[in-house]
């Protein structure tokens, strides 16, 4: 049967696979920042939301939209707030789970931050029959440390890395102290994203407001 918004879904069926392997990568920046991520199929897109923001540890204090099939989902009330009359309209992003979407191989956008404006690739990789009924999300793999929060998107982000990168620079002791007193674009630590992905759906889930120092030896 198909879903009534019309944009290249299905509804599952009872023999519908009851996870989905995702693959989330920010566009724009090479070498790729990305998240490879195993997801419940009964997920809403709403979920979803909350999944990324927990794979790259984006703090959740912006704004976000999916794009797909020319349509845009997301938090109505607030993406319809202030919105003019020619906007395209927004439909419920807790409306659509990832079981409706039909095909592997499918792709869309999400955004998040409209100012800093990071657009995100999501590209469903496989569908999986578990055995056991997965409750939360996992991260597999992933590579690379999302920009910092509030950067000014990627051109904010390549004069961020100059900057951190030339000590004799006049604004670096400053950028070095507004990002916390390190920064790694090198950096992924599994164990520790794939703990913040499992918590992605707690209430009030704190994030890392900065990038964690490398230990001591």
């Amino acid at each position: 049967m198909t879903h009534g918004l019309g944009f290249g879904i299905v509804l599952a069926m009872s023999s519908a696979p009851n996870a989905v392997r995702l693959r989330v990568s920010i566009d724009g920046i090479q070498p790729a920042i990305w998240r490879r991520l195993l997801i419940p199929a009964h997920w809403n897109l709403e979920h979803l939301h909350l999944g990324i923001q927990a794979a790259f540890n984006w703090w959740n204090y912006h704004l976000h939209e999916f794009h797909i099939g020319g349509l845009r989902f997301g938090d109505v009330a607030l993406l319809e707030d202030g919105a003019g009359p020619d906007d395209p309209r927004v439909f419920d992003e807790r409306d659509v789970q990832l079981k409706d979407f039909s095909r592997s191989g499918s792709t869309f956008t999400y955004t998040y931050d409209f100012g800093d404006n990071w657009r995100h690739t999501v590209e469903l990789e496989e569908w999986l029959w578990l055995d056991v009924f997965p409750k939360k999300a996992i991260c597999e793999d992933g590579a690379f440390a999302r920009p910092p929060e509030d950067v000014g998107g990627i051109s904010g982000y390549e004069h961020f890395l100059e900057v951190m990168g030339d000590p004799g620079d006049p604004e670096h002791a400053d950028i070095k102290r507004w990002c916390g007193g390190h920064f790694d674009p090198e950096w992924f630590d599994l164990d520790l994203v794939n703990k913040d992905v499992g918590n992605a759906l707690k209430p009030n889930v704190r994030r890392r407001l900065h990038q964690p120092k490398p230990k001591r030896v």
